[in-house]
């Protein structure tokens, strides 16, 4: 297993910095399945007789073990590659789909909590955080477009697991012809399989090509000492250690959990939502069933679009004025779908695409936010610990949204009007994370990491 070690994978002189981001996204166009549960999620309710909450409950603790895992093995991921930590991430997420398997053939619920959402919810977090460390240092001069080209593939997986896993279900399930057809326990168990096998080929794929810089690299043509100095950026490192000490990684914590919890609520309720909106006075709504579910995939494109778009604008905005821009002009925009959302439908869905785009912009671009703030040493092992923002974010955003939408009625019956509470809740959670960002600055020099020649590095400094 040595070809797992890190030295195992320095890139020798001359090596093609561009083949690396391919290896990056082979990991989270595999993890990003996690957003297309939804397509089995009927299925498994009808197969274990369980309620849409129980079934959702797989879910949740995969994005709770996500935020978890890459915690508490971010430290680990930096100390040993990236090689040897896609290994183990594609292990895990693998292992998930097979017990999981295990759990649906047999009829076992809680076979399928352990398998996909606990074993698999590691691998989810081992992998997101894996080689976006070493994407930053490949790209010192464009952090933003590398982080953005690494965590575009997590929102981009759902487009391709999505069409893929409705089109195995039908292949394995001989009644999918039939009338309101929805997909049996054996042929979601039998996508399981297969997507054990695909995932774990093509995630190993990555960590055999992934490759480290050797000491000291520097892309060609580069010049760090042309680079304008900046406030913000820092040349020294911080340990993950005592980046969780600073009120900068909390801040940058708070401001993350604002923007998730605005977008997932969004996302979770996405379909039924743009229906409510247009729910007419006889209780018929002007959009199908069909536009809606179309609805959710633009909301995807503009998930996927956002994350390397926003992340890549950062490098010239430089992170905090992109932040200013996902929260402040964020909550404008929810303000506008709350009051004027349900005029038309173009400009419904034109808010809903931008605001879904600051939330994977807000994703993409927190690592470079990390790297400009604590420096390289462990950006990886900080951005893991920042990940528990997403976890909490993924159990408040659904829970407001759904919290508020019960009290206004039930099911089918809700309007645009029954929106309004949970938007103007989360119009306020966005200025708490404005504020939260605007009070962002350069980390105290008592935390850096001690430099015994006391030189700066060569990493530049491009934060406005």
């Amino acid at each position: 297993m040595g070809w797992l070690d890190r030295d195992r994978t320095i890139a020798p002189p001359g090596f093609n910095r561009w083949l690396v981001p391919p290896a990056a996204l082979a990991v989270h166009l595999c993890i990003g399945q996690a957003y297309a549960t939804s397509v089995y999620k009927t299925a498994l309710v009808k197969h274990f007789g369980a309620s849409l909450t129980e079934i959702g409950v797989i879910f949740s603790i995969a994005i709770v073990m996500l935020g978890l895992s890459a915690a508490i093995m971010g430290t680990w991921v930096d100390k040993n590659g990236p090689r040897k930590a896609m290994f183990t991430s594609a292990m895990f997420w693998a292992s998930g789909f097979l017990i999981g398997s295990l759990g649906i053939f047999t009829h076992q619920l809680w076979l399928v909590y352990l398998g996909y959402g606990f074993v698999g919810g590691i691998g989810l977090g081992i992998g997101y955080i894996s080689p976006v460390s070493t994407l930053i240092k490949w790209f010192p001069d464009r952090p933003g477009l590398a982080t953005g080209m690494a965590i575009m593939g997590f929102g981009g997986g759902a487009l391709i697991a999505s069409p893929v896993s409705t089109a195995l279900l039908k292949l394995y399930d001989p009644n999918s012809n039939a009338k309101g057809w929805v997909a049996s326990g054996d042929s979601v168990g039998k996508l399981f399989l297969t997507l054990a096998v695909i995932y774990l080929a093509y995630m190993l794929f990555g960590a055999f090509t992934i490759k480290v810089p050797a000491d000291g690299w520097q892309p060609a043509g580069f010049d760090p000492s042309k680079v304008k100095a900046a406030k913000l950026v820092t040349t020294e490192n911080v340990s993950a250690k005592n980046a969780v000490k600073t009120k900068q990684f909390w801040l940058v914590w708070i401001a993350l959990f604002c923007n998730v919890t605005a977008g997932i609520g969004i996302l979770e309720q996405a379909a039924p939502m743009i229906q409510d909106f247009f729910r007419q006075s006889d209780g018929a709504s002007l959009v199908s069933a069909a536009v809606a579910a179309g609805f959710v995939g633009l909301l995807s494109i503009g998930n996927m679009a956002g994350r390397f778009a926003w992340s890549a604008t950062s490098d010239v905005t430089g992170r905090k004025r992109i932040y200013m821009v996902y929260l402040g002009v964020g909550a404008v925009l929810y303000v506008l779908l709350a009051i004027a959302g349900s005029s038309t439908t173009i400009l419904y869905v034109a808010l809903a695409f931008l605001i879904i785009s600051f939330y994977g912009g807000g994703f993409a671009t927190a690592p470079a936010y990390l790297r400009d703030l604590f420096g390289t040493f462990q950006v990886g092992a900080i951005h893991g610990r920042l990940l528990t923002a997403w976890s909490a974010a993924g159990v408040a955003g659904p829970l407001i949204v759904n919290a508020f939408l019960d009290a206004q009625g039930t099911p089918g019956k809700l309007n645009a009007a029954s929106y309004q509470p949970a938007l103007l809740t989360m119009v306020a959670l966005l200025v708490i994370g404005f504020v939260a960002n605007l009070l962002v600055k350069p980390v105290d020099a008592r935390f850096h990491e001690p430099r015994p020649d006391r030189e700066r590095s060569n990493e530049p400094a491009m934060e406005a």
